[in-house]
């Protein structure tokens, strides 16, 4: 809806909610301002952008930036300079400069509106030129971007008011994110040296501060992750089949809303844990109090560090539990044994199905029921697996050997849990589903440690959005994102900044997932670190050499070959009649478009066959392309020619390699 009103004399139709300096901004006037912020909401504290407004006879001084425009205001006459609204002005520019003579955003004003040198200076004046002019876009900042109150704060009054944070003391809650910084006009708050001895400090600081500043502004219109954490998946994970359930045999449950983001933002601690000071996405969050209902602390009102996605989706969800407090307790007593929630989660799920199908029974558990969807015998196990008891012992070997014993002293179907048992070169699987994403399961299974996915998390550029529909281009995929992640952990740097929090531009790209701009700013902080002339292909040849050298030294130890970079068959496709008929038209569609069978009138058996094949034979070509685009032999080992190119033709490993 728009309202007529006049600025300067100039009719215009302005959009009621828009405020009086943006209209007056959209035909080229320009009203001064210190305390206007263009990534924050205003707060009209300077005073300086004010306008007088006519109406009906009346007159009337206001501020512009946060004068909003309704109805109401339909016929106004604005005025930006008029006689009242230039001396008021003048009167308050005067009074700054007299208390902050230094300051060269006041000076600048001052000369602007044609306001001569004080003839008499504040008691209290402060001649600095990084003086605090108590503008407070600082604590307006912390407020509204980091959604943080109480970390910055006005004390006193009058002449003594001034800005701090409470008691004279860092605050606890301190990110050290340095939004104040960024934002602060004339430079009080800053960061003016570094303990890391950088090359070029004003280069790494400028790029820091770029960076943290979309960190900081698209994250709280995004993902939340200041907020919420990684906990922002699980939806997203659900509602596009990729969510682990019962052990990987379904992608989705309704269930999983109790689960959501929401029922963890109401048990979110509202303070802030993060990983280290200064992070601007400060994901990492924690639960206070939170009374514990099993094990040795039974009762103890306790503080959990988490959980994220992961955790949730382990623990969770692959297990059949739908119980955020069971997730909550389940992550505290993984940190306090020190097991890793992942490990832990997906070792319990295959526990869970193979109790189900019969493959162990109540006699192997000690009389627990371990169904999918048993908290308390979930949590049982795991309390046994820290004191070496019962089947806790067998289960903290990890899936790989608990196969073995299973089959050996239970009489377990092998071939049936190779299928099922979701680990591979004997890590277990982190939480996606990789059956419609052949990319991603190249992104588990060609992975040097295993199935983990900070080397490569391809499943929305490859299932949801098509973008690498070629071998060739899942090979590219398969090599670019696990040298760029390789070259994260070689610095010691976190991955959520690079494509996590996506600029809008970036989100209209061929390639999403490169987030060019950010690798960019990666490249210009290397260089600002090191003083080393720096490009993005000069990062990942770094982590090339790296990770070629990694692969060999697994071939040195007996692996790092073509066949130890298979994964289990549920992993690539449905392994029960159950799974093919849970996404039986799916299945079907694919049988009929991709292997030109028609699948009406086969029985079950015969499609899940064929289907096998078809997709087994997929990942095998898979492993050809990415082979050839890494530089390795159709087994999987590194070329000798390769390894010169990248410099690392040591004696010892070419001789290796060579064999």
């Amino acid at each position: 809806m728009s309202v007529k009103i006049s600025i300067d004399g100039r009719a215009i139709e302005a959009a009621e909610g828009a405020s009086l300096m943006e209209e007056a901004g959209k035909i080229g006037i320009r009203i001064p301002s210190i305390c206007k912020h263009p990534k924050l909401r205003p707060i009209g504290s300077c005073r300086m952008c004010i306008v007088e407004i006519r109406k009906e006879g009346g007159s009337r001084l206001a501020t512009s930036c946060n004068y909003a425009i309704s109805g109401k205001d339909d016929g106004i006459e604005v005025l930006t300079e008029s006689g009242k609204v230039v001396a008021k002005r003048r009167e308050i520019i005067g009074k700054m400069l007299s208390r902050w003579p230094g300051v060269g955003l006041l000076r600048d004003l001052a000369a602007k509106c044609g306001v001569p040198e004080p003839a008499e200076f504040h008691p209290k004046v402060h001649r600095s030129p990084t003086a605090c002019i108590r503008c407070g876009i600082c604590i307006s900042a912390c407020e509204q971007i980091k959604q943080q109150k109480g970390i910055i704060v006005w004390s006193g009054k009058g002449d003594d008011r001034r800005v701090m944070m409470p008691d004279d003391e860092m605050n606890p809650n301190c990110l050290g994110c340095g939004i104040c910084a960024l934002c602060c006009p004339t430079g009080a708050i800053s960061f003016d040296s570094s303990p890391l001895n950088e090359a070029d400090f004003e280069k790494t600081k400028k790029v820091a501060w770029e960076h943290a500043w979309e960190i900081l502004t698209l994250d709280s219109v995004q993902n939340e992750m200041a907020v919420l954490g990684t906990t922002h998946l699980v939806p997203i994970m659900n509602d596009h089949d990729c969510l682990p359930v019962r052990n990987f045999q379904y992608g989705s449950d309704p269930g999983a809303a109790g689960l959501d983001k929401e029922a963890f933002r109401a048990r979110f601690d509202k303070g802030f844990d993060g990983c280290w000071a200064g992070c601007a996405v400060a994901c990492a969050h924690g639960v206070k109090n939170f009374k514990l209902r099993t094990g040795p602390f039974k009762g103890q009102k306790v503080f959990v560090d988490g959980p994220e996605y992961e955790t949730i989706a382990g623990v969770g969800s692959n297990c059949g539990i739908f119980d955020p407090d069971f997730t909550i307790e389940c992550n505290f007593y993984c940190d306090t044994y020190g097991l890793d929630t992942i490990t832990v989660g997906t070792g319990m799920a295959f526990v869970m199905e193979c109790f189900e199908r019969g493959l162990i029974d109540a006699k192997h558990t000690g009389g627990l029921d371990l169904r999918f969807g048993s908290q308390d015998g979930f949590l049982e196990v795991l309390h046994q697996a820290a004191r070496g008891e019962g089947l806790g012992r067998i289960f903290g070997l990890g899936i790989r050997r608990m196969k073995a014993v299973f089959e050996k002293e239970f009489g377990a179907d092998r071939a049936l849990m190779d299928d099922i048992g979701m680990e591979a070169k004997g890590l277990e699987f982190s939480e996606y589903i990789t059956k419609e994403s052949l990319a991603q399961q190249g992104g588990y299974g060609l992975a040097l440690k295993g199935p983990q996915h900070d080397e490569a998390w391809l499943i929305f550029l490859d299932m949801v959005h098509n973008y690498m529909p070629t071998f060739e281009q899942k090979a590219e995929a398969l090599h670019w994102f696990p040298m760029w992640r390789t070259w994260f952990s070689l610095n010691g740097l976190c991955k959520l900044p690079w494509n996590d929090i996506v600029p809008e531009e970036n989100r209209k790209s061929k390639e999403p997932a490169k987030v060019m701009t950010h690798v960019m700013n990666y490249a210009r902080f290397f260089e600002g670190v090191t003083g080393i002339r720096t490009g993005p292909e000069d990062l990942i040849r770094q982590s090339e050499r790296v990770y070629n050298f990694q692969r060999v030294f697994n071939l040195r130890m007996g692996f790092g070959r073509r066949e130890h970079d298979s994964i289990p068959y549920r992993a690539v496709g449905p392994v029960t009649r159950e799974e093919y008929e849970s996404r039986r038209e799916r299945y079907d569609r694919q049988i009929s478009e991709k292997l030109g069978i028609d699948p009406r009138g086969l029985p079950v058996d015969e499609k899940m066959r064929l289907l096998r094949k078809h997709r087994e034979d997929m990942y095998e070509q898979l492993k050809d392309a990415v082979y050839d685009r890494r530089g390795c032999t159709r087994v999987g080992v590194l070329k000798t020619g390769k390894a010169k190119e990248l410099g690392i033709d040591f004696p010892d490993l070419i001789a290796l390699i060579s064999r």
